[in-house]
């Protein structure tokens, strides 16, 4: 394995660990022990912890890092910016999408809702994102990508904490009827929808971390 590869793979997997909480929110993290763990040097610990401070994860705390807390306003925050990024997703996809994409866009959902709901709470939200970055590639704009990419990542462990089988059937019928709407480039409507489809109100947002913290601590 290559340095590069090395430290890809130790970058993600601390992510993973940061996504999920298994840092507690303010615990400080120790280079060493996590180099120990991963059976890698410190190098590219530090390294991947120098990112994950600037993807918004982690915080400075002294010569190290904390895991940022799990904070109702910075959830509502980044609700509201992914907000803003679908919009503009839905807008160019109207106009750029092709037949090709679309099609495949279609049996993406179809394989989606296939898969049965035993499957774990991790896999639905992973097929959730999937739509969404697939349509966020639609509006031809790669910058748009990544950032439909970091934001998932940053809401993903709400999005996991809230995901059960009701919510997962609700949120099929809706990409089907954004699908719906971006075959008959309707650009209005899909605004109407995305709206709709990720909004939060203030009190799901709170019962979400609630439920998070929860899970993180107990």
């Amino acid at each position: 394995m290559t340095r590069g590869q090395r430290g890809e793979d130790v970058l993600s997997r601390l992510r993973d660990m940061a996504i999920f909480y298994e840092f507690k929110p303010g615990e400080k993290l120790n280079e060493t022990e996590l180099a120990q763990q991963l059976g890698v040097s410190r190098t590219p610990v530090r390294e991947a912890l120098m990112a994950l401070a600037y993807e918004g994860f982690l915080e400075p705390a002294g010569r190290g890092y904390v895991r940022r807390r799990l904070d109702v306003q910075e959830i509502n925050d980044l609700y509201e910016l992914r907000l803003g990024i679908e919009k503009n997703c839905c807008n160019l996809a109207v106009l750029r999408a092709t037949d090709t994409q679309i099609a495949a866009l279609q049996a993406y959902l179809d394989h989606s809702r296939s898969v049965p709901n035993e499957v774990t709470a991790t896999e639905l939200v992973k097929l959730d994102e999937g739509f969404h970055l697939r349509l966020a590639e639609m509006s031809g704009n790669a910058e748009l990508v990544k950032l439909m990419q970091w934001i998932s990542q940053r809401i993903r462990f709400i999005r996991w904490i809230s995901m059960d089988i009701t919510v997962r059937a609700s949120t099929q019928e809706q990409h089907q009827e954004l699908l719906n709407a971006l075959k008959s480039r309707d650009a209005e409507k899909m605004l109407a929808l995305i709206g709709g489809h990720i909004s939060l109100r203030q009190e799901q947002i709170l019962a979400a971390v609630t439920k998070g913290l929860a899970h993180i601590y107990l």
